[in-house]
């Protein structure tokens, strides 16, 4: 596997009180647990914490198996309570129905630790839209962790069991904002039948909404990449920068680039995270917006407190790559 390495910053946050290395998985270990432990993974009290993953499903090669082994431990690690998917659940051309047997190949058989067995939310990515993605909507109904209850949606979390801070999730559908996905026989057929409008009026209207302390937005296509779409996002970002900018959407989590990535777009409020190296690794290259962006197979932890969210990378052998803290 060939790996190129950008961006490399510093761990820093020993000055932070809260934040812990190994005590989860202590109490993990006094209750039976026997999954393994990523070295300087921290966590932080009272937070709600969540793994994110994109661009997944290949029958578990491609170091998908390897990756949701230490996804598994991240979970007992930071404690988390859901898994958020940045879409291209099901590669090469999505699934059939509810039903099909590629269920069980890339996804259930996959992630079958009972940590993994914590609530996935799912957005969709385009090779989802390749055969039919309202069959990962009716995935909904016959799993108990598999959460799509529609196209787009969104949901509130709270933070440490408090009704007065909470966190809102806004899970887009980007594929009908390619334009060239249009005239694309891969994907025409399900994409002329979306409704763009309606989604970015639900959009605004909820993030009009929203009294969240944190605003979180889930999608699959980038609005900046220092990977090989660098220079090519431009239909997301005239779909939803100054959306997310009015709104102050606090970070916007994607995939579809097969790399891990922490942008800081100058002048912007909102901050952009790809995980979409779940099953693949491509190449970067350096990007002004870009602070970190690494070739390696992984995914992400955050742990959300109301004054602080604490990212970090990790790869596929249970590395911390990387590590930024956002502050409110």
């Amino acid at each position: 596997m060939k790996k190129k390495i950008l961006f490399v910053a510093p761990l820093f946050l020993c000055f932070y009180s809260a934040f812990s290395q190994n005590s989860n998985y202590v109490k993990a270990l006094e209750t039976g647990y026997k999954g393994g432990v990523i070295k300087d993974l921290q966590t932080v009290k009272k937070s709600l914490a969540f793994c994110v993953i994109g661009d997944w499903g290949r029958y578990g090669e491609f170091y998908q198996k390897a990756v949701a082994e230490q996804m598994s431990n991240a979970v007992v690690g930071v404690d988390a309570t859901m898994i958020l998917s940045t879409g291209d659940n099901f590669y090469p051309k999505g699934v059939k129905s509810e039903h099909d047997p590629i269920w069980q190949q890339s996804f259930e058989n996959v992630y079958n630790t009972l940590p993994l067995h914590e609530d996935w939310f799912v957005s969709l990515g385009n090779h989802d839209y390749k055969t039919n993605p309202d069959a990962e909507v009716a995935y909904s109904n016959i799993s108990a962790r598999w959460h799509m209850p529609s196209r787009y949606f969104n949901f509130v979390k709270k933070i440490d069991g408090d009704s007065t801070k909470t966190i809102e999730f806004f899970f887009i559908d980007s594929s009908p904002f390619q334009q060239d996905y249009y005239t694309n026989d891969d994907y025409s057929a399900n994409i002329k039948a979306t409704d763009t409008v309606a989604q970015k009026k639900w959009l605004t209207e909820a993030l009009g909404k929203s009294k969240a302390i944190w605003k979180i937005v889930v999608g699959h296509h980038p609005l900046y990449s220092a990977g090989k779409r660098k220079g090519k996002t431009q239909d997301m970002e005239k779909a939803f920068k100054d959306l997310f900018e009015k709104y102050k959407v606090d970070a916007y989590f994607c995939g579809h680039e097969h790399h891990l990535e922490y942008d800081e777009p100058e002048g912007l409020h909102f901050k952009q995270f790809i995980s979409g190296a779940g099953s693949e690794a491509t190449g970067v290259s350096e990007a002004p917006y870009a602070k970190f962006a690494q070739q390696q197979f992984g995914f992400l932890t955050a742990n959300v407190t109301a004054k602080e969210m604490l990212v970090q990378f990790i790869s596929w052998e249970g590395r911390v790559l990387y590590t930024t803290v956002l502050k409110k």
